[in-house]
């Protein structure tokens, strides 16, 4: 059965995730280095961004 995660949680991975984006190639790589340092699941925490708008920053050349 699914862990259900406290707002409180959420909203700081969240903020979090979208402070930090900018220093990754992808949505997917900030989701996966940070959701174990918030003890969530990568894929969580990509669910809970996505919705929001946020889309991969534009890649470094």
């Amino acid at each position: 059965m699914p862990k259900k995660h406290p707002t409180e949680v959420r909203e700081r991975a969240v903020r979090m995730t979208l402070d930090r984006l900018k220093d990754y190639p992808s949505m997917w790589a900030a989701c996966r280095d940070l959701a174990p340092k918030l003890n969530i699941g990568a894929e969580t925490l990509r669910k809970w961004v996505t919705p929001l708008g946020a889309t991969s920053p534009p890649m470094r050349r």
